[in-house]
């Protein structure tokens, strides 16, 4: 059967489309890119914000079209919007053959034949379940990264995340199971791996009693083939000296870590339900640049936050000025039903909310700006992505770069350049958020 797969939302997500790929291509079915000639579509969903929600809705309803004007017979619906409104997708889009919770993506090869006779079928396993190996996965990111989702669901409990109730009480994959999928990715062509989960600086302490991520990179980095390893999702007062320390000695490790604080405000941070202060925050990140000077520190913010004050907004943004990250975002903050600060009364208008973001996002554009200024003619090694069109030039990322949130390098190069090269580069020039640079020598690898 030829499938049509849509993977929507985070990297995580992502990771779970992948298994399901892998699954149904070890059953035999084709994987298309043409929503025209798919038999089945299959929409892996997201539902963290109301974009996102949005952004499903639209798709699944877009989909559902082809259903009746194309060659699709069958339509899929997994994924966090499949977990949480599993009766209004049946009830409202009854195109739809198939639907399974967060937990139930392995079923997706018997959620396939059951549509192809005829059945409607739902799978909503227990969400404080682990999901079993698949075996191996397909990797969609064009070979040369890949993230390797080392953890399930989350304990926080943050007051505007609606992740706990969808993904179940955070639960780390074993070790052992994680590092044959790293080499099966390894062996893939992966060159580099990609930590993911709620929360990374977690992993371990359910299983083994203990914060277990710095061995999980020590392991990792044996791996042969494996170039960097690079972590993300790391909240700050999970933070541990021996992690850091691991971060600094493993060569393979990028000086590179996603810290989402989402506020600097002590009384919005209280009202986040986070776990940490301002004082701390400070603390950490001057800590972390004391160890790794060259570090690059990314972070999330959400602005508007219900009671955030226009004293709270200031204070963010004087921090944001002091610290200087490499690279951060910042949500407009989006009310999500069944969360507590949906309830608080006193909702920001949405006017505010994102005047506050642009706000935010106009001051680390010049941080970033005088950031890509201060690397020129620094040699940095640099992972090949692909080529410009028509010219002597290709584009690759620096260990300070993240696939598809961060910036890029672009490489001008007489000698030909393969994705997932890497090569020593020298920057002579900087374009906003990117890079511009040249061979320094002849390339690594």
């Amino acid at each position: 059967m030829k499938i049509l797969f849509i993977s929507l939302g985070c990297d995580k997500n992502l990771a779970d489309s992948e298994e399901m790929l892998g699954l149904l291509t070890g059953n035999g079915h084709e994987i298309v890119d043409s929503e025209e000639e798919a038999d089945a579509i299959v929409i892996n969903t997201c539902c963290f914000i109301h974009d996102a929600k949005e952004e499903s809705v639209n798709t699944i309803l877009e989909m559902a079209e082809y259903k009746k004007t194309g060659t699709c017979k069958i339509l899929i619906v997994t994924g966090c919007m499949a977990q949480r409104y599993k009766e209004e997708i049946t009830e409202e889009i009854p195109e739809v053959d198939a639907v399974l919770g967060t937990t139930s993506y392995g079923d997706i090869v018997k959620a396939l034949n059951e549509a192809e006779a005829g059945h409607v079928f739902q799978e909503f396993k227990d969400i404080n379940a682990l999901p079993e190996d698949s075996g191996r996965r397909v990797i969609t990111t064009g070979g040369h990264f890949g993230y390797l989702k080392i953890a399930e669901g989350c304990d926080k409990h943050c007051t505007y995340c609606i992740i706990p109730k969808l993904r179940g009480r955070y639960r780390s994959v074993p070790m052992e199971r994680l590092l044959k999928q790293a080499m099966d990715m390894a062996e893939q062509g992966v060159k580099e791996l990609i930590l993911v989960a709620q929360e990374t600086t977690l992993y371990g302490v359910d299983l083994y009693g203990e914060k277990t991520l710095p061995k999980l990179l020590h392991e990792l980095a044996q791996i042969d083939g494996i170039e960097w390893i690079r972590i993300q999702y790391c909240y700050p007062e999970e933070i541990t000296e021996e992690l850091i320390q691991a971060i600094k000695t493993e060569e393979k490790v990028c000086h590179y870590l996603d810290i989402p604080i989402q506020h600097a405000s002590d009384a919005v941070l209280k009202r986040m339900g986070r776990r940490t202060n301002q004082a701390e925050l400070r603390e950490r990140i001057a800590h972390l640049r004391e160890e790794i000077p060259d570090i690059a520190l990314r972070t999330t913010l959400i602005s508007g936050f219900p009671g955030e004050t226009q004293e709270d907004h200031e204070e963010l943004m004087r921090f944001v000025d002091e610290m200087e990250f490499d690279r951060l975002g910042v949500f407009a903050y989006s009310a999500e039903e069944d969360t507590p600060a949906a309830g608080y009364p006193d909702q920001v208008p949405q006017e505010v909310k994102e005047d506050r973001r642009d706000e935010i996002m106009e001051l680390q554009q010049e941080i970033a700006f005088e950031k890509a200024e201060d690397m020129k003619d620094r040699v940095l090694e640099v992972m090949i992505e692909g080529k410009v069109a028509d010219e002597n030039a290709f584009v690759g990322r620096t260990y300070k770069d993240a696939p598809n949130v961060d910036g890029l390098i672009f490489v001008n190069a007489d000698v030909p350049l393969m994705s997932g090269d890497f090569c020593r580069v020298r920057v002579t020039g900087a374009l906003e958020y990117d890079l511009i640079g040249e061979l320094a020598d002849e390339f690594t690898e």
